[in-house]
Parts: C-alpha cells; structure tokens; sequence
C-alpha cells in the first residue's frame, strides 16, 4: 500500500492536475504491478503498517535529526546545527507524509473488514471485531504522532462524522480541513474508549499471522487503555472530559508488568533490521554519540539522583569502537570516567574535535534486533504515579521496571531505589525521561507539556569542556531560527502550500502562526 500511496496529499493533487478524460482512462492509469483490493491480506498490511510506521519516524533523519537530539539522549558528531533546532526541511515533509501514508494502511484494514465482498475472506485472519479495534488503536497512535508534532492537522476518525475529519477521504476530500486540536484529541480518547470496548478476549490471537507488536487480545486492550491514559493525562484541563478518562482508562486495565510493554522487534539480520542498525553499520552513518547532558545525568553529576546503573546499558565505554558496539565484545565497566557524553550544541567545526573518545549507544541499541517501543509499562507507573498525586509506590515501580527491562541486576536496582529521592514532580518527570530514553517524541511533548526534565542544556545556557591543543574553554548553547527554547512544534511541511495551502493558512491562523515557537494546546 506504501507503493501505491506515495504521499496522500500529493497524489491527490496529481489526480486533479495531470489526469485528461480519456475513453482507456482506467486502464492507462491502472498500474499492472499493483494488487487489487480484495488481493490484499489484512494481517499483511497490519505488519507492514506497524513496520514502516517505526522505521519512518525512529530513523537517523526522522528521530536522529529532530527530536532525539532535542531532548538530548544524543548529540551529534557531525551536523550539529540539527542539534541547534535547524532541521532539514525534506526530513519534515517525509515524517508528515509517512504518517499519513501509514494510517491509509490502517484504515484499509478497517474497510476490509467492513466491506461486505471483503470481510467474509479477511474473517480467517482474525476475528473482525479485534482487527477493527487493532487497527482503530493504531490509528489514534499514528494521529498522536502528527498532532503532537504539529498542532492541527487533517485527521480521521472511523467512528466519528464529524464534517471537520476529511483525512484519507481521496475520492472525496482532494484538500482535506485541518481539524482543531481540541477535536482531535477528544475524538482520539473516543476512539481508543470504544476500540477497547470491541475488543474479543476470548480470542487466542488478534491477527491469525503477521502480528508482531500485539499477539493476544488482551494486551491490545491493555495497550489502548494505557495509550488513553498517556493522551487524557496529555490534555487534562484543557480538553472537556480528560480527567474521567484518565479514571476510566485506568479501571479498565492498563499495562501492569514489562510483559505488556508494546514494541515492534526486528529480524536479527541485514534485510530487516533496526533503523539505527542500518543507519550505523549498513549506511556508515555514525553520527550520533551519547550526550553529554544525559551521561552527566545517569552519572548523577545533575539533577537529584545518584549514579544510575542504565548509564552501562544505554551507553557504550568510550574505548569501544564501532565494530566493538556492533559484536558486543566491549565489557561493562563501573569506571564512570569510561563513559563521555558528546558536547551537546557545539558547532559543528567544534564537533570534528570532540568526536574521538565519546561514547555510542550501547550494543542493547544498536544492534540488529532492537525493539523500539510504541509504550511502555514503566511509563504507565509514572502516569499512574502523577494521577494520584505524585504516588511514591507508583514512582518506585516506574523506576524497577526501567531498569529490570534494560537488564540492570536486582541487587543494582535494589541499590539504586534504596537511595532513590522521595517522588514529587520533579523527581517523578525526571524518572520518566530516564525511562523514555530513545523513544524521542514521547520524551518531546512531555518536555513540552511539563518542562521537564530540568536538566538539559537550555540555549543560552554555558558549560565548559575540553578542546584540543586548547585545554578547557567555556560553551555557550546557542539555538538557531532565531528561538530562545526547544521547538514547541514542527512547522507545516512547505510542500503542503503547493498543494493544499487555503487549508495550511486557515490552519496557521488557527492556532497562532505556522512558527516554531507556537505552543501547542497543553503546552505549559
């Protein structure tokens, strides 16, 4: 489906440009090499779906060059001014169209299951009801994503008519509305409320084959009540009805061990493996190192904790080398000097000399069977922990169930919690940066949302570090696009106003202007 929808916005302007009536107009504009609907499985476009969803925006570009590097879980070695908030405007239009070109595939399988000369032939790959409600839950994922990143946007909801949701419509909506934040978020927490609501758990499976991110029923459930809770916690007090399904989100059953943790794992070969895999050992492109911000976290040099024992799981020695990372063969040291963040928002004529002797992630990520994680139980801990009232048992467990999934031993976790700070937000919202450590743009709107962490580099803000043949000089962060703070959203991608620029500038208008410091809805 991919193929067929290279970008939704675009191929609808090429529809109502370049297509001339034409009495073989059906057949000149049938491409042999696609299959025709009812050829299509739904458990195929499932799998692909969930695939191309991770793999498009967790990549060197996507991730590495945007948000990742926002928040500061890394630094680069190279392109630094990325670091400084001037990202590449073609990496801004391929996260937006790949967005939507993913949430076409699932609503494919909705229609699948819904159509009558379809559902019959798609009922043995699952049962209908759980393949609607997988594919509804994966929708308000993938519409998350667009309006966390950039404000109003078109949207689509399969249980809601709203004349506002115009979104994957192509044979009825070429310029589809910008639907409203309010009305997305609301119909978002709508949708996953009744997609759990259709859930069978007397099912064994969701899909009969090709599932890779849910397996069982019931963790599907699990997943979208917790997804509502991470969305209702996101709008409380600013979209009506938030806080009761923040309360019923969590009546109905939300993730409660590492085991429901959702993550999409990739082959351990060179075909398909992790985005960062490829990027780093199949593209050479190793332009990413730890920061040095979040190293001088983990090793307790900021912020209110002690040194913590994910610093050896998320981070490599600086004495390994890249094919070190890449065979795992380095050892695990408690030499914290071993481990050296890259200076974070240096230029990058300063970043050629800081390059040697810092730290690459650990072999736990860069690795060819990496999971990238959609959600996770830790998370839900902290969100539990903030609704009822910055709980220290909640707080507790976020912490051991971040480590115990990186593999930190019992008696370092043991260790660590016995000295771990009493919770309150700061302390709680720290945690879960911590806990969210290369899943960047759920770190991004929490930073957004809250302003913390307080730990990293702020523009403006000094610190020094040591130059070469020069001894220690001091830093000052300066941000670039004339901002004083992190993005508080994605500009609208430039090719929009070719193709559907009324609807881009009644947008604009609409939230305040397509700048890069607008705030968002729930921006703090």
């Amino acid at each position: 489906m991919k193929k067929i929808f290279i970008s939704l916005l675009s191929a609808a302007a090429l529809l109502t440009t370049t297509v001339s009536c034409d009495d073989n107009l059906e057949q000149i504009n049938k491409n042999p090499n696609t299959p025709e609907i009812d050829q299509v499985t739904t458990f195929g476009l499932f799998n692909g779906a969930n695939y191309n969803l991770m793999t498009d925006s967790r990549g060197s570009f996507s991730s590495g060059r945007m948000a990742l590097p926002w928040v500061q879980y890394s630094a680069q070695r190279n392109y630094t001014e990325e670091d400084r908030f001037q990202f590449r405007e073609v990496t801004n239009q391929s996260l937006y169209a790949n967005y939507y070109v993913t949430a076409l595939d699932y609503k494919t399988i909705i229609d699948l299951n819904t159509n009558p000369d379809t559902k019959l032939a798609n009922a043995a790959y699952g049962n209908p009801n759980n393949q609607i409600a997988a594919a509804r839950v994966m929708l308000a994922y993938t519409f998350l994503q667009l309006v966390d990143a950039y404000g109003d946007v078109p949207y689509y909801s399969y249980g809601n008519n709203d004349p506002d949701f115009q979104a994957l419509q192509i044979e009825k909506y070429l310029k589809p509305k910008f639907a409203s934040q309010t009305k997305i978020y609301a119909d978002l927490l709508k949708e996953l409320k009744e997609a759990a609501a259709m859930v069978v758990t007397s099912e064994t499976t969701v899909f009969t084959k090709g599932d890779e991110l849910f397996g069982s029923p019931a963790k599907l459930l699990k997943f979208a009540n917790s997804l509502r809770l991470r969305i209702a916690t996101r709008v409380k007090g600013v979209v009506p009805g938030a806080e009761t399904h923040i309360t019923e989100a969590i009546a109905g059953g939300v993730m409660t061990s590492n085991e429901d943790t959702v993550g999409l794992k990739y082959q351990k070969d060179d075909i398909l493996p992790s985005p960062f895999y490829r990027d780093f050992y199949l593209d050479n492109r190793t332009d990413f190192a730890m920061s040095n911000t979040f190293v001088d976290l983990l090793k307790g040099n900021l912020g209110n904790f002690g040194v913590d024992p994910r610093l050896q799981k998320y981070a490599a020695p600086k004495t390994a080398n890249k094919a070190a990372v890449k065979a795992a063969s380095y050892t695990e040291t408690d030499d914290l000097t071993q481990y050296v963040g890259m200076p974070y928002g240096i230029t990058s004529a300063q970043a050629a000399g800081q390059r040697p002797g810092t730290s690459f992630w650990s072999s736990n990520v860069l690795k060819q069977d990496y999971t990238e994680i959609l959600m996770e139980y830790a998370e839900v801990e902290f969100l539990l922990s903030e609704a009822n009232g910055w709980s220290n048992t909640n707080y507790v467990n976020g912490v051991r169930a971040s480590m115990a999934r990186w593999g930190v031993t019992a008696a370092k976790i043991n260790a660590f919690i016995a000295t771990l700070p009493a919770a309150n937000q700061a302390n709680v919202l720290n945690q879960k940066y911590i806990a969210l450590f290369m899943q960047p743009y759920e770190a991004y709107a929490e930073y957004r949302r809250t302003g913390f962490p307080n730990t990293i580099l702020q523009p403006g803000q000094s610190y020094a570090f040591n130059v070469p043949q020069a001894g220690v000089t001091t830093y000052t962060f300066v941000a670039l696009n004339n901002l004083t703070a992190m993005p508080a959203r994605f500009t609208y991608p430039v090719n929009l106003q070719q193709l559907n620029g009324e609807n881009v500038k009644a947008a604009a208008d609409a939230i305040g202007g397509d700048e890069l410091d607008t705030k968002l809805i729930w921006a703090k």
